[in-house]
């Protein structure tokens, strides 16, 4: 059984910051100009306990990022600077924005609440994607200084309860003041991005109990002892009036739950760059791919192109661009089933498997340990630096991949399965320092 609780957050006092100020997007997302930026914005702006700067600290003294940022949180509980809500709420949380490349606007809904953890023996929760070594750590070792989860995890379900409905109609209601009721809004901005976020006191979900079938997937690592990537169908049974708590709080982690049935989804692909490969020969590459791939010239374009190209592909396809240009790779159905014969079928119909079992693994040498430690390789969402880095001679190749389907995702997931590192690129991300979960 999935369950799911209200939590009494830490927040930002709005009588002594701007939201605007203060929120950032994930530490996995912010760049060297963005970190500065934010730095610059304000004292208290977030990315000073999620992601800050080695060289302000003394390492001689025993000063680390991490022991640094859990002074700061110590400081700005003290100060006021958060404040805490006074009853267990659940955060009903909005994004509107314009889907990267059109003119398309959509509103994505969901709500921030505590999940509780579970091994995946269980069977409660399933990852869906291949996590990377470099994160886990990094965020753990915040997680022990702090005692507190300053992002979210993603969270996807299908069939959306009550709670949910409920919640998201909330969230778009006219602001209210902060009442002995517990309700608050307010409103942040970020990355295309303006959600508003509703706290209400009383439970969301039905005054009767429900059965109603869920799923949950979780796409953000913080922790070895967070999953980076679940899934999970089961049943929510809570009354009008309790209010259920983790039985300790290191039992769950906040958790931001969306639909995965709902228009305001949107999934981007992720493209991989491949750097630093020893004597790297385009057209030897290419020569070794046709024994698994047509490999067809396209002529010089910018990534738009290549993408467009790429979008009117029926079968698995992606585009190679190299220093000596770029090639649309086509999978030969033969080689690459006796090639991938060790795959689920379900597997094996996916692009990025083709990529990374047949293109990174066989033909490049960069095994599954290289992928995870990122040895050789970037993810990059931009497909337009990505082929600059090519042609700026920073990398050796690019590959521009067509997003994974919700479909492909539900699929792969349910069956216990697990698709390649960085399969799925949720657009927007969601903003960290709109909540906070303090274990203490």
């Amino acid at each position: 059984m999935a369950r799911i609780y209200p939590f009494r957050a830490w927040r930002y006092n709005p009588s002594a910051v701007s939201l605007q100020d203060v929120v950032t997007q994930p530490y996995d997302k912010i760049s060297p100009a963005m970190q500065q930026a934010y730095y610059q914005r304000s004292p208290y702006n977030l990315v000073r306990i999620i992601l800050g700067l080695p060289e302000l600290f003394d390492a001689e003294r025993g000063e680390s990022v991490y022991t640094r940022a859990a002074r700061d949180l110590k400081a700005w509980r003290e100060q006021g600077i958060l404040t805490q809500e006074k009853a267990p709420c659940v955060y009903a949380y909005a994004q509107r924005f314009k889907v990267p490349g059109t003119e398309i606007v959509k509103e994505r809904r969901g709500f921030i609440a505590l999940g509780k953890l579970h091994e995946y023996a269980e069977q409660v929760v399933f990852r869906h994607e291949q996590t990377l070594s470099k994160p886990k750590g990094d965020r753990l070792n915040l997680l022990k200084a702090t005692h507190a989860h300053f992002g979210q995890i993603f969270m996807l379900y299908s069939d959306p309860p009550a709670a949910s409905r409920r919640c998201s109609t909330r969230a778009t209601a006219p602001p209210k003041p902060r009442s002995p009721t517990n309700t608050a809004f307010c409103t942040a901005s970020g990355a295309s991005a303006t959600p508003p976020l509703f706290a209400c006191s009383r439970p969301p979900w039905p005054t009767k109990s429900s059965s109603s079938p869920m799923a949950i997937i979780a796409t953000r690592p913080h922790s070895t002892t967070q999953r980076s990537t679940l899934l999970s169908r089961s049943t929510s049974e809570y009354g009008a009036t309790s209010l259920p708590q983790p039985p300790y709080p290191e039992a769950a982690v906040m958790m931001t739950f969306v639909n995965m049935d709902s228009d305001g989804l949107v999934i981007l692909p992720t493209h991989r760059v491949v750097h630093s490969l020893p004597g790297f020969d385009p057209a030897a590459f290419l020569r070794a791919a046709e024994q698994y791939f047509t490999v067809e010239a396209l002529p010089e374009a910018d990534a738009t192109n290549y993408i467009d190209t790429l979008k009117a592909q029926q079968g698995t396809a992606f585009v190679a661009v190299t220093r000596t240009g770029a090639f649309l790779l086509r999978s030969k159905p033969e080689p690459i089933a006796a090639a991938l014969a060790n795959l689920p079928e379900r597997q094996r119909r996916l692009d990025l498997s083709h990529l990374h079992s047949i293109v990174l693994d066989r033909l490049l040498g960069l095994d599954e340990e290289k992928v995870r430690e990122q040895t050789n390789i970037r993810y990059l969402r931009d497909a337009a630096e990505a082929v600059d880095q090519v042609r700026r001679r920073e990398a050796d190749i690019a590959f521009l991949t067509n997003p994974v389907t919700m479909e492909q995702l539900k699929e792969v997931a349910f069956a216990g399965d697990v698709m390649p590192q960085k399969s799925t690129d949720f657009f927007p991300k969601l903003l960290s320092g709109l909540t906070i979960y303090a274990l203490d």
